[in-house]
């Protein structure tokens, strides 16, 4: 199933008869608080808002990494507070080019719920058609019912990575990777053998997915179409966007969650900071 839906597609079906599908915003950016508040100025009509520090993240705690998956009771309490049912039509969006919606895309899918799609273009494709007006203020739906399992997405854990030997996407900016700067985690560079490819090369001007075909040419070229592959990024939340792009090209990429801020909390791990982009 493609994992996008379109603006217009999107807008058709919330005109089309049947139940609409539910709308998860997840309006977030590192170093922000605000995200309920813009969703409360303005959002799809219908949608509900998603806490992606408090229902997409567990609290963090030593050697966990900034952004630790929610227990899975926990998720599935979230999502049904959102409405969700088992046979529910999800459709997750941002204002930030999906940085933040493909977290709740990936936890979903890791729980085992397939039926969600990631909103192309995000808030601003769907209040730039014709005829589209946002609602502000809140919305909560009636409580769902679905049950959710886990563990259904391929995931990699500090101790695997040592012995990995596919292809490891590093998805942060190229100054973080290179050790250049580092104005979040306390040791700067990256886990040694990593490629680098920032989140950013997944999308074009207008913060849409660029098309499946030069996803999958851009990562056959680090050598992720093998099937042996994983990303991570600084804590595990835009790494979630590379799956998201690489599975609308037919690739499947491992997610290691607790990411760079996990990684460099280990003080016996290596870090490298020279350019690697030569290695395949």
């Amino acid at each position: 199933m493609n994992p996008l839906i379109s603006a217009a597609s999107l807008a058709a079906l919330l005109q089309a008869p049947g139940p609409d599908p539910v709308l998860l915003d997840v309006r977030w950016s590192l170093g922000r608080s605000d995200g309920r508040e813009l969703y409360a100025a303005g959002h799809i009509p219908g949608a509900v808002f998603v806490d992606l520090e408090r229902e997409l993240s567990s609290a963090p705690g030593p050697g966990t990494g900034r952004h630790p998956l929610p227990l899975p009771a926990d998720f599935e309490a979230s999502a049904r507070r959102w409405g969700v049912n088992q046979d529910s039509q999800v459709v997750v969006y941002d204002d930030s080019g999906a940085l933040a919606a493909a977290r709740a895309w990936w936890l979903l899918r890791h729980a085992g719920f397939e039926n969600a799609v990631v909103l192309d273009g995000g808030l601003e494709a769907y209040s730039s058609l014709p005829g589209t007006a946002l609602a502000t203020g809140e919305q909560a739906n009636d409580p769902g019912r679905v049950t959710l399992s886990w563990g259904r997405m391929p995931v990699i854990e500090f101790d695997q990575l040592a012995g990995f030997s596919g292809t490891l996407i590093d998805s942060r900016a190229t100054a973080r990777y290179l050790g250049i700067e580092e104005p979040i985690d306390p040791v700067a560079g990256h886990i040694p053998g990593a490629r680098n490819r920032p989140t950013t090369d997944n999308l074009d001007s207008q913060a849409r997915f660029l098309p499946a075909a030069v996803l999958r040419a851009d990562f056959a070229k680090l050598g992720a179409d093998t099937g042996d592959a994983a990303a991570y990024c600084g804590s595990g939340i835009t790494a979630a966007h590379q799956v998201l792009a690489a599975h609308t090209a037919g690739i499947r990429l491992a997610l290691y969650p607790g990411s760079w801020s996990e990684y460099c909390s280990h003080p016996e791990a290596p870090v490298a900071t020279s350019d690697e982009q030569h290695r395949h």
